[in-house]
């Protein structure tokens, strides 16, 4: 279990971790000099192995419990958000001389933004009141917790002086530990980086809170949000030397790794396993705006923003109007600089002279859009994000849209190998990396036939709808590759033809008259064979079938709606599988380019044309996007690289 302490400058707090654990947590020299505490301390101890004359419960011994001690003046919040973001439990001073003082308010306040519902309050300095002050302060300290998650917190009046309640304090942090829930084993590894340092004969040593899976000597991980790759040398687990940290841990790893140095790392950065790196600095969330504070939270609201260790300059957008004292609501937070994070993790903001807590809450989405943040259905897929357990997040989520299963299980830090899981428990269908709700799929099924079915209704003379446009009207958040491979199983199960780029009905024909197919027959043999690449124009096969050049171009237009053919230039026509295989040719010429780039000679040659031809083929590409022209050459468009894929 990790305690955090919290309370006013002077109550006490360090002289009670000291008092409980043996260990001065002010490390600093003008720390011990000035008697307050200027950064983070920290501190471990068996608790079960204690001698201040009272029994600990039989079997608690073994376990290490981490303190981390934070400073309580008010121009030092900063440090203690820092602490406070990966602990179990809260050790909340009060002073009996003193009673609740500004900063025991904020520290409170900010323990309940960040969720703490499991601590106890001692009433340090008991030595100095008589009954009737501890019966006062207990009453302001139940007052003040009241509202919050620690309502229920035992109050324990203790003196570091005489040792009073020390021992009864101790039993209720064992019972607490006891009773503390083990964190989750499962999740991909995360870090939250407090501080760093270099030891002599060590090298780099970074210090934080496990957040979420766990680590070993000789794995791999990522300094995020910097992306610097590193190797784990040694690790230490509550104070002690380890093969492996876990969750709930605080952990001190060894790190190896080129520029990885005391210098490269800071507080608030993130180890990761490095498949969770992915940081961002436009990130959707749920705020609750603390009822102390004097005016409504609105549009590109500035505030300084702490998650864990990390603190950073933010504008506030509200997603349904301004945001009052006490009130709770969705919000995009844009950030000055990149973080990690993940979803699901809570914040705290504060104003920009760092003067007082704002408010705080729950990141939901960290791929924010800049664009349509607040329409009605990107509210309610943030209404379904926010869903705590996974796969009823999943659920409500895939019941919108599709949902980005490596993305998701990304941001919420969860291991890939649990996706398999999730999707039974959600009743997920995986097309692609993407995971589709049943009914959801049904709908979008039932779309895209009727869709085409009113493409072809006006437009019968057209072979389809071209694939790109279909998306956008669609699905036009789904990825390219993921609607390929679902337009693909529609193929599959002969609900819908894929022509090239085009998408038809089965049912969909268009039909060539007898006359028309006669012409057609005379036609195709000479748009392919040995001269396939360099076809008879319209004015040729006018001349050779003694008709009418308007009759020719009448027949090969009504073939190109049919995908048959695909006119490359003005009465030049090929046939649409030559067409694939000049695509297939270009990619071929492409791919032994020097970086993917090739002259229109390279393509002239491979198929053994003129060169005004070759020319003409190529600005087709270029025209439909398959390829890109910069100068005399050219290279394939990674986005439309599929174009001729069937």
């Amino acid at each position: 279990m990790i305690v955090g302490t919290a309370g006013h400058i002077d109550h006490g707090k360090t002289a009670l971790v000291k008092a409980l654990t043996g260990v001065d947590a002010d490390r600093l020299a003008e720390e011990k000099a000035r008697g307050i505490t200027l950064d983070l301390g920290f501190a471990y101890a068996d608790l079960a192995n204690a001698d201040d004359g009272v029994p600990s419960p039989a079997g608690q011994g073994g376990r290490i419990t981490g303190f981390v001690d934070v400073p309580g003046h008010e121009k030092l919040v900063r440090t203690m958000l820092a602490g406070a973001g990966g602990i179990d439990f809260a050790l909340l001073a009060v002073a009996a001389d003193d009673g609740v003082m500004p900063q025991t308010r904020e520290h409170v306040a900010i323990l309940d933004l960040l969720g703490l519902t499991a601590g106890v309050v001692a009433i340090t300095k008991a030595d100095l009141a008589d009954a009737a002050r501890r019966a006062e302060v207990e009453a302001q300290v139940r007052g003040l917790l009241a509202d919050t998650g620690l309502a229920a917190a035992q109050v324990i009046p203790v003196s570091t002086v005489s040792g009073e309640g020390i021992g009864a304090l101790r039993l209720v942090l064992l019972r607490a530990e006891a009773a503390l829930a083990p964190r989750a084993a499962g999740g991909a590894f995360r870090l939250a980086v407090d501080r760093s340092f270099t030891l002599a004969g060590t090298g780099t040593v970074v210090t934080g809170t496990v957040l979420s899976g766990r680590v070993a000597v000789g794995d791999p991980v990522v300094i995020s949000p910097l992306g610097l790759p590193a190797r784990v040398r040694g690790i230490h687990a509550q104070d002690r030397k380890v093969g492996a940290g876990f969750a709930g841990q605080r952990c001190a790893l060894n790190l190896a790794g080129e520029g990885v140095a005391k210098e490269a790392i800071e507080r608030g950065d993130v180890i990761l396993s490095p498949g969770l790196h992915a940081p961002g600095d436009r990130i959707d969330a749920v705020l609750h705006v603390l009822p102390s504070e004097t005016r409504p939270v609105t549009t590109w609201f500035p505030a300084r923003l702490h998650s864990h260790a990390v603190e950073v300059g933010a504008r506030i957008v509200p997603l349904s109007g301004d945001l009052q004292p006490g009130q709770t609501g969705f919000v995009q937070i844009v950030l000055d600089r990149p973080i990690a994070a993940a979803v699901g993790d809570r914040f705290v903001l504060r104003d920009t002279s760092a003067s007082r807590s704002l408010g705080g809450g729950r990141f939901v989405d960290l791929r924010a859009p800049s664009r349509k943040r607040g329409t009605p259905q990107r509210l309610a897929w943030l209404d379904a994000a926010h869903v705590v357990q996974p796969a009823q997040a999943l659920a409500r989520m895939m019941a919108i849209a599709p949902v980005d299963l490596p993305g998701f299980l990304r941001d919420r830090a969860l291991d890939p190998a649990e996706g398999p899981r999730l999707c039974a428990e959600a009743g997920a269908q995986m097309i692609g990396t993407h995971a589709f709700f049943a009914a959801g799929l049904a709908a979008l099924r039932e779309s895209l036939a009727g869709t085409l079915a009113q493409f072809h209704e006006a437009n019968p003379d057209l072979a389809g709808l071209g694939r790109e446009k279909l998306r956008l009207t669609l699905q036009p958040r789904l990825p390219k590759e993921v609607f390929l491979a679902w337009l693909q199983g529609e193929a599959g199960a002969r609900r819908i033809v894929l022509d090239g780029a085009f998408v038809r009905l089965p049912s969909h024909e268009v039909r060539m008259t007898g006359v028309d197919e006669a012409l057609w027959a005379r036609i195709q043999p000479q748009l392919l064979g040995e001269h396939r690449f360099r076809p008879p124009r319209v004015r040729d096969f006018a001349g050779e079938f003694a008709i009418d050049e308007r009759e020719v171009r009448r027949v090969l237009k009504l073939a190109q709606r049919l995908g048959r053919v695909d006119r490359i230039a003005l009465d030049h026509y090929f046939d649409r599988s030559v067409v694939r295989e000049m695509a297939a040719i270009v990619r071929e010429v492409a791919a032994r380019g020097s970086d993917g780039w090739f002259a229109a000679a390279a393509f002239r040659d491979r198929v053994n044309n003129g060169r005004k031809v070759a020319i003409e083929i190529l600005d087709f590409f270029d025209g439909l996007g398959l390829t890109l022209r910069k100068g005399d050459l050219r290279r394939i468009n990674p986005h439309r690289a599929d174009l001729f894929d069937t």
